[in-house]
Formats: C-alpha cells, structure tokens, sequence
C-alpha cells in the first residue's frame, strides 16, 4: 500500500485546518507525520494543497455548520484544480466527522475521505481506496483508541521547544451538556512506556516542555511493569528524562484531584505552577445537574490544597452560564467562587445545546437574552482578575521559555510558568533558551520584560 501511494502522491502538498482543543492540535501533527511517508508535503495556502484536512471540534454551537461552510469555500479551490486536470482530496477529521459520519458526504458530496478523532491512524488507506481503487467515498468511525496510538508512526517531524503528548482519551462522566463522550469514546490511557519512548523522542527534537493531553487527564491510569500507573506517578517519571524542563497536564476534572496531585505539585519543580481546572458552575444544584460529580465545597477543597502545596501555583478554569435551569441565584454562586477563587484565567461561554446530549432536550432553557447578560458580567470580573494577576507580575524576575520572534526586530517573545506571553529585546538570538526576566510593563495580551543578564 505504501508503494501504491508513494508512486501516486510524491511531492503533494497538504494542508491541515486545526480547530479546538490541544488535542486536536496532536492529532493534526500525527496526521501529517502519517501522510509525511507517503509523499505529502505540509502547506499552509489551500490553492496549492493537494489534499485539505479539516480536523474538526464539535463543542461549541452550530460546529458543524461552520464546518460545511469552509467545505463550501474550500470546493472552489477543489474545482478550480479539477478544470486544470488535477485534484484535491478533502477529508474531514475530528469530532464533527463522528458525530455526523455519512451526513458529511449527502451535504457535501465533494468531501471524499470521513475519519473519527480514533480512527485517523488510518488515513493513508482511505487515501489509496479514493486514488488507487477509485472509491467516491471513504469513511472509518471506528472507536480503536487501544490500536490508534500503536498504528502512529515512530517518525516525527519536531514540534518545536514546547510539545504537546496525548497521554488519555475518552470520558466516562459524561456531563449531560458534553459531547466529547460519544464522539472520543470511553477513556483509554495509553500504556507508560509508549508514552515513555515518545517523550524522550520529543526531548531530542529539542523539545524542553512537554503538556500532557487528555480529555479527562487526570483520570489517567496507564498501565506499567509496576501495575497501573496514576498520572502524578507518570508525571515523576517523565521528570527524569535529561533535558526536559517543563511539564505541564490538561485538562483535568476536579473529582480526580487528590492528595497524590496536592504532594506532585508540592514536590516536583519541573511541574509547573499553573493549572487548569475546570468547575464550569460554582452553584451545587447546577452541578449536580450537569453530573459534574463533585461540589463546590470539593472544589474549595481541592484548590485549597494545592495552594497549600505549592503557595505560588496559579488556576484557570472554564464557566458556562445560562445552563438549563440556572436562575439569578445559582449564576451568584458562580461569580461568589470566582471571586473566592481568583483566578490567573479563565474562558467562559454561553451554554448551547449540542444534539444527542440530555441538556439540549431540558425544558428550562434560559433565554438568550438573559445568558448573554450573565456572560457579560462574569467576562468583566475574569478580566479583571486576569489583569490584576498580571499586574502583580511587574517587578518580579521569573523564567521564560522563549519560542519565536516578535513582531519587530530584536524581539522574542516566550511564555512564563504562568503561561503568560512575554516579549523583549535582545541583540542575541533567544529562540529555545529558558532565561531569566524582569517583568517590566503590562500590555493587553501580554507582558513585557528584560533580560536580568543581558549576554545570556
């Protein structure tokens, strides 16, 4: 089969869409390092790609038809090719490709490959029925997330100084507003020293930190030659690879944090002190309704104990409002914990129904007026402490892993431990060194520093 694609596909360009999540992110680079043996090239202008990846998110309202719309603009490209003799496969990847599966095709009959976020390991043949059977359509919406990783290629292209390892996918809470359950499957934790291997694959490529990926990640339970492996035990482990520096974990579910977490984050100084923790309501009865598992009081807990562990360990979590049934009180009780939380970030929207899920057919919908006043509100008090935290930030010397140039001459821009962007002005070369700065001044998005040693 390789040969049948090589012959047929050498020097092809390919571009891939990423939208959503880290994990898609990890997926499109695997899906690139999949079609890489075979001749495809990575692009990032769709009037001279040969196949287009649309590697797709289904969480936020109407995805899908966001999805069929650039389908449709990416057509006039697909039959632009055509009328000069040549062709473009389309293939959407991802969760819209699960949850819709042979819908794409009667919407969009030009779209030739289907493939779910657990079966794109095989892509390439997909890509050799439409070239060298000549099948109209291809499609795999397997769940085989035991044998998707295995199918990956050992071969990499570098992902750069900061990489990103999918160690966990799948859930098993099933939220009743989420989606994720029926589109990723059940939670599977790939095996230690798969994850092991690749790391240190990672390291060599220059990579000096490492996020691990998860939807459920703090649910990881990966098997070892020591039996079954938490992901504070994995996150030891990983520690000692030589020229790694950072690791970082997302995203985690409140339920899972525990004293294993509280003693990781007090002990390992590679761990970096920021963490996302996602509560989505600080009211019981909202909770309780989504089927989070846990309650505000377990959330205070946790957060409490990791404070105590690591005393400079900053949060940032993710708030929906105008969830079924959510009145002016159980909406106070959320902006009561962000405010008794204070977080460094955090993203919150509007709830929307996603089809298939139990909330979308609740009968007390909150009306969009009255959920666009609520996000409103919570968005001016996450800014505000959002500022504040950076603002905090001035004076301090802290490290900062650099990793591109800035927008003028001179400048570089890296992130802190904080995961706040910071640029600065060096006459030397800055790229892949963690170094240390003074924060200096706060901008919108971003701080600005200087080098405590300026020939560093």
């Amino acid at each position: 089969m390789k040969e049948a694609i090589t012959d047929m596909q050498a020097k092809k360009k390919l571009m891939i869409v990423t939208y959503g999540c880290q994990m898609n992110v990890y997926d499109s680079i695997k899906m690139a390092d999949l079609m890489r043996p075979f001749g495809y090239e990575q692009t990032e202008q769709v009037s001279e790609a040969d196949m287009v990846i649309l590697n797709t998110c289904n969480i936020r309202e109407k995805a899908a038809e966001k999805v069929y719309s650039e389908l449709g603009r990416i057509k006039q490209f697909k039959d632009k090719k055509k009328a000069n003799g040549n062709n473009m496969l389309i293939a959407v990847a991802g969760c819209v490709s699960q949850a819709e599966g042979d819908e794409i095709f009667k919407r969009a009959p030009f779209v030739d490959i289907v493939v779910g976020p657990q079966s794109f390991a095989t892509l390439p043949e997909l890509v050799t029925k439409i070239i060298r059977d000549h099948d109209k359509h291809a499609i795999n919406l397997d769940f085989v997330s035991d044998s998707k990783f295995d199918a990956l290629p050992e071969e990499a292209a570098p992902q750069g100084f900061s990489a990103f390892l999918t160690i966990q996918e799948g859930c098993d809470v099933f939220c009743k507003y989420c989606i994720v359950p029926y589109t990723r499957g059940a939670e599977f934790s790939r095996p230690v020293e798969q994850i092991y291997r690749e790391a240190n694959r990672l390291v060599e490529q220059g990579a000096k930190e490492i996020t691990l990926l998860g939807q459920n990640v703090s649910a990881y339970h990966g098997i070892s030659t020591e039996g079954e492996i938490s992901l504070p035990k994995l996150i030891k482990i990983l520690a000692k690879i030589s020229g790694l520096e950072r690791i970082r974990y997302t995203t985690s579910h409140p339920s899972d944090i525990n004293e294993e977490f509280f003693e990781i984050h007090g002990s390992e100084p590679k761990l970096m002190p920021f963490l996302h923790l996602p509560v989505q309501s600080g009211s019981n009865k909202i909770l309780k309704d989504m089927n989070r598992k846990y309650t505000r009081e377990q959330y205070f807990y946790a957060i409490e104990n990791l404070r105590k562990a690591r005393p400079d360990l900053s949060f940032s979590s993710d708030f929906i409002v105008g969830y079924p049934g959510e009145t002016d009180q159980d909406f106070e009780d959320t902006m009561d914990l962000v405010r008794h939380v204070n977080f460094a970030q955090s993203y919150s929207f509007k709830y929307s129904k996603r089809p298939g899920t139990p909330a979308a057919i609740m009968d007390n919908q909150v009306p969009e007026r009255i959920k666009a006043e609520r996000l409103a509100k919570l968005q001016e008090l996450i800014s505000f402490q959002q500022t504040e935290f950076n603002k905090n930030s001035i004076g301090l010397i802290m490290p900062v892993l650099f990793e591109k140039t800035g927008k003028y001459d001179g400048q570089y821009v890296g992130k802190t431990p904080y995961m706040q962007s910071v640029h600065v002005k060096s006459e030397t070369n800055l790229i892949g060194k963690i170094l240390d700065v003074k924060i200096s001044e706060l901008f919108s998005n971003s701080l600005a520093a200087e080098l405590v040693k300026e020939d560093a």
